[in-house]
């Protein structure tokens, strides 16, 4: 008969079998969380609380920088809300279809602007500082777009990148608030005014080109939910071959150039745009599409619209009026007969400038119009525009609009609505009798009347009442 073991050994085993399995369980929770951890799709991004050396999963990073190089199809970059003295660099990164890789600022501001303080800037006089070397290579592209915030307010100097510009001044003729640049020395200068002091005077330049740049090539990617302001060229910047690049309640304050500008081979969808004391509101170029939705645009300094690229839209949107040029299309690097397409379809265009401006369509621009209101704006149709109002409303506001057509140029047009105070083909003037006769000449206007009236019938131009108006 075999003699029963004693008790010490089995307890050994099963305290040792305990512990196997809770450092089994320990693991398979790590592991599980590590899965976990890989499998989430929320990139977090906290400049307070982040660190750049941690995953953006299981705890936040301090970048975006960081963030959209850990970023992967399908992953979302949440900001916290507030202002972020950093842009947002989307270089050769692709999402995927159905998967893209969305930025959501969830309110937050990219600022560029960094202040001007005496530990860089050099004191010459009592009054005048200089900085020299401020940019690693300043161009004649940067002084186009330069300015200051003086506290608060932005010092162009009566300058813009696409607009009539003053001169820059000598350095002796410079008075209190005013700044220039001189190209032999590669130095800004500034003057205060008597017994100011620099650090007590809120002065800040802008510092970063633009406040979100797609560069080379990219794919798939979503921005949402961010205001870009204070750099020193476009709010939105979209360069090289980029395709489904879809932008969602953005804006572009107080920009050095434009507030949304798409080039090369650049497909961008924007639905929700704010536009507000940019140089110009947006400018598309080369061939560049995009397509806008719900679009509010003021207090540009050069141009309100600028589209020079290949194909685009604008629904339903308000433009404010009062930049030096207020409009033009044209197919300015397309190849001879190609064609620069823009529809536009519920929009009004209100002109507020001190002066008249026009819609200026060129060689291959070809506007199609749908319900759109032109109030106090001219037309310049020249050799080899295209222009077609469907349903369109010309009213006079603080202008009453003219129209010119150069020879070479297509008009079409159906039940418009036209409070013209002139309109001329070529060297022939026409009257509000004998529209009839333009109206052979073009052979179209079918229904369209030429006439002072008060109210536009409805149906006719822009609905005001759907029309984006912000704060």
């Amino acid at each position: 008969m075999m003699k029963r073991m004693s008790g010490a050994p089995h307890a050994k085993q099963s305290s040792l079998s305990r512990s196997c399995l809770i450092l089994l369980g320990v693991l398979s929770t790590l592991f599980l969380s590590s899965v976990w951890a890989d499998e989430s799709t929320d990139i977090r991004v906290d400049q307070e609380a982040g660190d750049d050396a941690n995953d953006g999963r299981t705890a936040p990073v301090k970048s975006i920088a960081r963030a959209i190089r850990l970023a992967q199809p399908g992953d979302t970059i949440h900001l916290t809300p507030g202002v972020w003295y950093e842009s947002a660099v989307f270089t050769k990164r692709h999402g995927e279809l159905g998967k893209p890789i969305t930025l959501d600022g969830h309110g937050a501001v990219l600022d560029g602007s960094e202040p001007v303080t005496s530990k860089d800037w050099e004191q010459v006089k009592p009054d005048l500082f200089r900085k020299v070397a401020l940019y690693p290579k300043t161009d004649n592209a940067i002084v186009g777009r330069w300015y200051l915030i003086w506290n608060g307010k932005m010092q162009r100097m009566n300058r813009t990148s696409k607009g009539p510009s003053d001169p820059l001044k000598p350095v002796a003729d410079l008075q209190a608030g005013e700044w220039t640049y001189v190209q032999e020395e590669d130095a800004f200068y500034l003057r205060l005014s008597e017994g100011q002091k620099l650090e007590e005077s809120n002065i800040r330049y802008p510092k970063r080109s633009s406040a979100v740049i797609f560069s080379s090539a990219g794919s798939h990617i979503t921005v949402r939910n961010i205001t870009g302001t204070h750099v020193y060229n476009d709010g939105y910047n979209v360069h090289g071959a980029q395709r489904n690049l879809v932008f969602e309640n953005i804006r572009a304050i107080e920009c050095g150039d434009d507030g949304f500008s798409a080039h090369e081979d650049a497909d961008c969808r924007i639905d929700g745009f704010v536009s507000i004391g940019n140089s110009t509101g947006l400018c598309d170029v080369n061939t560049s599409r995009t397509y806008y939705r719900n679009v509010y645009i003021r207090d540009c300094h050069g141009f309100d619209l600028y589209f020079i690229g290949l194909d685009h839209s604008l629904e339903n949107a308000l433009i404010e009026s009062s930049a030096a040029k207020s409009f033009w299309l044209e197919a300015k690097y397309l190849d001879e007969g190609g064609l620069c397409n823009l529809r536009m379809k519920n929009v009004l265009i209100r002109r507020d400038g001190e002066a008249p401006q026009e819609l200026r369509i060129g060689r291959g621009g070809a506007l199609h119009a749908t319900n759109c209101t032109f109030e106090g704006v001219n037309v310049m149709l020249t050799p080899g525009g295209i222009v077609d109002f469907r349903s369109c409303l010309f009213s006079v506001g603080k202008f009453q609009p003219e129209s010119l057509l150069f020879p070479n140029t297509v008009w079409r047009g159906a039940g418009n609505l036209y409070d013209f105070k002139s309109l001329r083909v070529d060297k022939t003037s026409f009257r509000p009798e004998i529209f009839s006769d333009f109206q052979k000449l073009t052979g179209s206007e079918e229904g369209s009347r030429w006439e002072t009236f008060d109210n536009a019938p409805m149906g006719i131009g822009a609905d005001e009442s759907t029309l984006p108006k912000p704060e």
